[in-house]
């Protein structure tokens, strides 16, 4: 039998996965705005993370090209003039972002978290007529600053205790005044620190007996009397992300920078826990890198990399199909709660939402470590971007409002306990 006739058709490469799986499921808009993100992210994201992340400097030039692109406002309503994306469609965006440097997406994510709280969260919630005549004034304002103005927003909760998980009042503290608040406090990790125009702070009003229902989340602006940002940021992973020291001092807040009415943010939490989950995306995103670089090194399809396959071992492909099995584990837990985020869950998509976080940021970590493993020494050089996703993927199980501690807690006291049950005494 004679030889078949060489076609001369070029190899087959590697196509990276879907973030969403089958993309014909995901409606026109969100199917058009991840195919954005990832055009931004592999075109021009992924080359600069490199320099970003060696010199921990904020990725300047990523901002204003999702300012171009009309991307900061992606979560802004229509009816303010923005893209009018849904949590779901956010989610799947910031995903695709993380893909191609986490620190972008993280740092996003704190953007368009605050047009989320006071958008499409703040709609679902119950309101006086006046608190909901309030918002919709002082929201447009917002607004007007992202789709005019190209603002950028800072997301700054943390304080180092319990606060940052939800479970205190915080430390820092707005007394009002004629016109406004006057705000004092520190936040530590205040992602953006430096870079945005605006830092919606978590802060408690300045009363007797103050609680969590006192709660007050307000934007304030970051060239206001008073606003400091201190210290060095040198950490293992998310090094662009420029999370230094926020130092407020007695900063003048006026009325229509509430970002919620005041006492909303605890109804908030309570009613629409999903918006604690809006860091795992970047993780799903980097968990989909790290998978997507081994399969392109075992097949030796890296840019500037040698034809030396190594693909045909099969301890190789033993640990590419783990990958693809936690991969596919953690995307469908996370797509899951995506579809069941709303107003007032039950307590099983509640307690699902625990596990599928958790699940996300335990599972990117594992996921970068077999493929630092699966690849070898080479992929150990900071030329390549495994080392850099293998360190940003293992920050996120550390992450408040939810760390993988947190997480674990929460899931195994609500499996157990119905809610306001506790435990009578034994005599």
């Amino acid at each position: 039998m004679a030889n078949p006739t060489p076609t001369h058709e070029p190899a087959a490469r590697y196509v990276p996965l879907h973030i969403a799986g089958d993309a014909a499921t995901l409606e026109p808009q969100a199917r058009e705005l991840v195919a954005l993100a990832a055009q931004l992210g592999s075109s021009r994201f992924a080359g600069r993370a490199a320099r970003h992340d060696r010199e921990a400097s904020f990725p300047v030039e990523n901002f204003a090209d999702l300012r171009a692109a009309g991307l900061l406002a992606l979560c802004v309503p229509r009816a303010y003039g923005g893209l009018g994306a849904g949590f779901a469609t956010y989610a799947l965006v910031t995903a695709e972002l993380g893909r191609h440097c986490g620190s972008t997406a993280l740092s996003f994510n704190m953007h368009a978290a605050a047009c989320l709280w006071m958008g499409e969260v703040a709609d679902r919630l119950d309101m006086s007529a006046d608190q909901r005549r309030d918002h919709e004034a002082h929201r447009a304002w917002h607004f007007e600053r992202i789709v005019r103005d190209g603002a950028l927003f800072s997301q700054p909760f943390s304080e180092g205790g319990a606060a940052a998980a939800g479970r205190a009042p915080w430390a820092t503290r707005a007394r009002e005044v004629d016109g406004g608040y006057r705000v004092s406090g520190r936040k530590i990790f205040a992602s953006l620190a430096g870079a945005a125009d605006f830092y919606g702070v978590l802060c408690t009003l300045d009363r007797p007996g103050a609680s969590l229902a006192d709660a007050l989340y307000l934007a304030v602006p970051a060239a206001a009397a008073g606003v400091q940002v201190v210290g060095d940021w040198d950490p293992l992973g998310m090094r662009a992300t420029s999370s230094r020291t926020l130092l407020l001092d007695e900063v003048f807040v006026p009325d229509r920078a509430r970002l919620l009415p005041e006492g909303l943010y605890h109804q908030a939490t309570q009613r629409f826990p999903h918006m604690f989950t809006t860091l795992a995306p970047t993780y799903l995103g980097i968990a989909q890198a790290a998978y997507d670089f081994t399969v392109q090194y075992l097949r030796a399809e890296l840019p500037g990399m040698g034809p030396v396959k190594r693909r045909m071992y099969p301890t190789k492909q033993a640990a590419v199909a783990e990958m693809r099995i936690r991969l596919e584990q953690t995307r469908a837990l996370f797509l899951q709660t995506l579809r069941e985020a709303r107003v007032d869950p039950d307590d099983d998509a509640r307690q699902r939402l625990y596990a599928a976080h958790y699940t996300v940021m335990e599972n990117a970590n594992t996921i970068g470590a077999l493929a630092l493993r699966t690849c070898g020494g080479q992929a150990m050089l900071k030329s390549l971007p495994l080392e850099r996703l293998y360190r940003d993927a293992r920050c996120g199980s550390l992450m408040l409002p939810l760390t993988a501690e947190l997480c674990l807690d929460r899931l195994g006291h609500e499996c157990l306990y119905a809610r306001a049950e506790g435990d009578e005494s034994i005599e």
